[in-house]
C-alpha cells in the first residue's frame, strides 16, 4: 500500500462512489464549461388563465400552461393562501437552492437543517460523513444560477399540502481534494454545471410559512 499507484488508484475509486452518491443525492454535474453571465428563466406563456375578477393570472401562466395540472394546483394554492405567489415562490427557492446546495458541499448542514425533510436531511448528512471518514474536503464557490424553472406543481385537497418541483441549473468551481490537500477530482479554475430538480412541500394556509426540501433528483 506504499505505492503512489495503489494511492492514486485507492482515491480514484473513493472519488467515483462519492461522484456516483451525489449523482442520487444532488442530481448530475455535466462537466467543465467557461464562465458565462446569467441568462433570464425561460418563461412560458400560455392563453389566459381566468381568475376571480375575470383577468388573467399572469403570475400562473408566466409559469405554467393554462388548464394543466400544474396550473390548476397552483391555483389552488392561491386560493387556500391569497398572499401565495408563484413568482415569489420561484425566487425564494432560487435563493434555497443556493444555501442549501452550498451547505451540503461545504459540510454544514447546520444552518439548513430547518429546511430540509427528515429523509432528505439524512440523505445528505451520510455523503458528508463519507468524505470525511475517507479524509477528503471539497472546496466549492457557487457562481450563480443559470436556469429556473417550475417543472410541476400538486395540491391535496384533502391535507392541503402543496409540493413544487423546481429544475435548476447552477454553476460552481468545484474540487474534492484528499488528506494531503492534492486535487483529486474538479478544477479550481473552470466553471462547472450542475443539475438539479428539487421539490419542495408545505401545508398550505398553515402558521410555518416555510417550504421543506422533501425530495432531490435530476
Amino acid at each position: 500500500m506504499n505505492s503512489p499507484l495503489i494511492q492514486l488508484l485507492v482515491l480514484a475509486g473513493i472519488a467515483v462512489f462519492l461522484i456516483l452518491r451525489l449523482r442520487n443525492v444532488l442530481g448530475t454535474r455535466d462537466g467543465f464549461e467557461p464562465p458565462r453571465e446569467a441568462a433570464p428563466a425561460p418563461q412560458r406563456r400560455g392563453p389566459d388563465l381566468e381568475v376571480i375578477e375575470g383577468g388573467p393570472d399572469r403570475d400562473i401562466t408566466d409559469h405554467a400552461e393554462e388548464g394543466s395540472d400544474t396550473a390548476v394546483a397552483l391555483g389552488k394554492m392561491k386560493s387556500v393562501e391569497p398572499g401565495f405567489g408563484v413568482s415569489d415562490f420561484i425566487g425564494g427557492a432560487k435563493g434555497a437552492y443556493e444555501m442549501i446546495l452550498m451547505g451540503f458541499e461545504k459540510g454544514d448542514l447546520a444552518q439548513v437543517k430547518d429546511f430540509l425533510a427528515e429523509d432528505v436531511y439524512d440523505a445528505f448528512a451520510e455523503v458528508i460523513q463519507a468524505r470525511e471518514a475517507q479524509g477528503l474536503t471539497i472546496d466549492a464557490e457557487f457562481i450563480g444560477v443559470r436556469e429556473t424553472a417550475l417543472q410541476e406543481a400538486t395540491f391535496d385537497d384533502a391535507t392541503r399540502e402543496a409540493e413544487v418541483t423546481v429544475k435548476f441549473i447552477g454553476e460552481l468551481t468545484y474540487v474534492v481534494r484528499n488528506a494531503d490537500g492534492e486535487i483529486v477530482e474538479g478544477s479550481e479554475t473552470q466553471v462547472k454545471r450542475q443539475k438539479d430538480a428539487w421539490t419542495f412541500a408545505r401545508v398550505m394556509g398553515s402558521d410555518d410559512p416555510n417550504w421543506q426540501l422533501v425530495a432531490t433528483g435530476e
